[in-house]
């Protein structure tokens, strides 16, 4: 039986879209949360300096994405399809141009950073979001099936919704053009095993 551990931080951040896979699949695993004095004493021994880290069996894999991607193919949350697995890395790449976009936004609004957040959510994060937003909304409604590419769930599905409750924790209204994303969130969050996931993690502010 293969072993699992994802090591990373005292947050949701990087790491909790793999944790969604793990939970999801009701694959058993360690998750190690570590703190930043533990993270300065391991930090040499990780691949790239950087967590998460999941180890399999031992073997330690690198980059959050690469993970998600390693995990949803195992546990099939990939697509159905070569086409449709290739679809869903288009959505999770177009993601994450999304994310460096708006990142000015995002580490004033956490406070990692100096700037004038009203103008940076002007002027930064809103065409980024309402880019990003009408992206998914139109492969929503070409799927057709309540998730974003194919007939079932896959890990774009996870990161979009967990990005969504996100943003809706800090601003409710601010998916209000994107009904049916509001209502892709709720679809996902209550799946029995995420739902219960949600309910029992470790409460924090990201």
């Amino acid at each position: 039986m293969v072993s699992y551990k994802l090591v990373y931080f005292q947050s949701r951040g990087n790491g909790e879209i793999a944790r969604q896979v793990l939970k999801y699949a009701g694959q058993e695993f360690v998750d190690e949360r570590i703190t930043k004095e533990e993270w300065a004493t391991i930090k040499d021994s990780t691949p790239f300096g950087q967590v998460p880290v999941l180890f399999v069996d031992g073997k330690q894999l690198a980059q959050s994405i690469a993970i998600v991607r390693y995990l949803a193919k195992q546990f099939g949350m990939a697509g159905n399809s070569s086409w449709e697995e290739a679809q869903v890395d288009a959505l999770g790449d177009q993601f994450k141009d999304y994310r460096i976009e708006a990142r000015p936004f995002f580490r004033v609004k956490m406070g990692f950073g100096e700037g004038d957040v009203e103008k940076l959510q002007k002027e930064v994060f809103l065409p980024a979001l309402n880019k990003m937003y009408g992206i998914f909304t139109k492969y929503l409604k070409e799927a057709g099936s309540g998730y974003l590419v194919g007939n079932g769930l896959t890990w774009i599905d996870l990161a979009i919704a967990q990005h969504s409750a996100d943003l809706l924790q800090h601003d409710e209204k601010v998916l209000d053009e994107f009904p049916e994303m509001k209502e892709h969130r709720l679809r996902v969050h209550n799946i029995p095993n995420i739902k219960k996931w949600i309910e029992e993690r470790p409460v924090t502010s990201r």
